[in-house]
């Protein structure tokens, strides 16, 4: 199955360990809105590196040549061990300290760079060199070093960077002798081993320390978090709610202006009228004390007649 973008998980993999969850779900949810589900659930199974192994995929993904060389020395290490050549052996060594001792420095460079590293002060550099050291041992972690995928960091469980050989020293005579075991370079390198798994017990110690914090911080988030979605939607729906009364207000408004305008016709047209009537009734008022007024001329002619008749007689 093809996992992820190479491109995306070495960009994902430079991004410093706090932010690395914000770029990873930003980059889920690019995927889903691209139309790739599979590509989504594929870039949400990437899991967060420690720092220091955030410190190793840097040098990794900035400066793989310098990875490369690495790989080669192990190499270089690993055949001296196998020919049982005793002083190239010590030369790759002393080799192996410069060149660690290299990257390491190089680490600080590159992180310094960064923005949102760490300060360099705070930078878990004994565990990148513990890191390196295991890669020059175990071609596994070399791999996981080069691929810039390392997820936490590591050291070799061995004795030393590489199991050492039984040398034996070649006399004048030659005549062989075994060889004195080196004990002041075996303590040295098991008070190596003990600070390495004593800074590797403080640094469990820590990042369990840390990870309570987060962890605490992360339930409150999610508290902070349900209880502003439940604020978002109450607030959703009494907006829902607020538009439907304007809407319906908004009908009621409209049917009320359409029964205004017919009212107002209605009402044009019942003034007309009352116009119209009030003329009618001047009209007939007038035709009225017309009719009257000829009516009792009338009565008083017929009374002046009706006298004159009476007097005739």
């Amino acid at each position: 199955m093809a996992g992820p973008p190479p491109d995306l998980v070495q960009r994902l993999y430079a991004t410093p360990p706090d932010r690395f969850v914000a770029a990873r779900d930003a980059a889920v949810a690019e995927a889903r809105r691209a139309g790739d589900p599979k590509g989504a659930r594929e870039i949400g199974k990437l899991r967060r590196p420690t720092v220091a192994a955030w410190l190793v995929n840097l040098l990794a993904i900035r400066r793989p040549e310098l990875v490369a060389d690495l790989a080669q020395l192990a190499e270089s290490l690993r055949s001296a061990q196998r020919e049982l050549r005793g002083g190239r052996l010590r030369e790759l060594s002393a080799q192996r300290r410069a060149v660690v001792g290299a990257l390491v420095a190089e680490v600080r460079k590159l992180a310094a760079t960064e923005p949102g590293a760490p300060p360099v002060g705070k930078l878990p550099l004994g565990e990148v060199e513990a890191t390196l050291n295991a890669a020059l041992s175990d071609t596994e972690v070399a791999e996981q070093v080069r691929a810039g995928r390392l997820l936490r960091a590591t050291h070799y469980a061995g004795f030393g960077e590489v199991p050492r050989p039984q040398l034996r020293l070649v006399t004048g005579g030659g005549e062989e002798e075994p060889a004195v075991p080196d004990r002041a370079a075996e303590r040295a390198e098991a008070r190596r081993t003990r600070d390495e798994r004593a800074a590797e017990r403080a640094a469990r110690a820590e990042r369990a320390k840390r990870r309570r914090a987060v962890e605490r911080e992360l339930a409150k988030a999610r508290e902070e978090q349900e209880r502003a979605e439940a604020e978002l939607a109450e607030a959703a729906d009494a907006e829902r709610d607020g538009g439907a009364t304007l809407d319906r207000i908004e009908t009621e408004l409209a049917e009320l202006e359409r029964r205004r305008a017919v009212a107002e016709q209605e009402l044009s047209r019942a003034k007309l009228a009352r116009r119209g009537a009030e003329r009618s009734l001047t009209a007939a008022r007038r035709r009225t004390g017309e009719v009257e007024a000829a009516l009792e001329a009338l009565d008083a002619e017929e009374g002046d007649a009706a006298e004159g008749g009476h007097g005739a007689d």
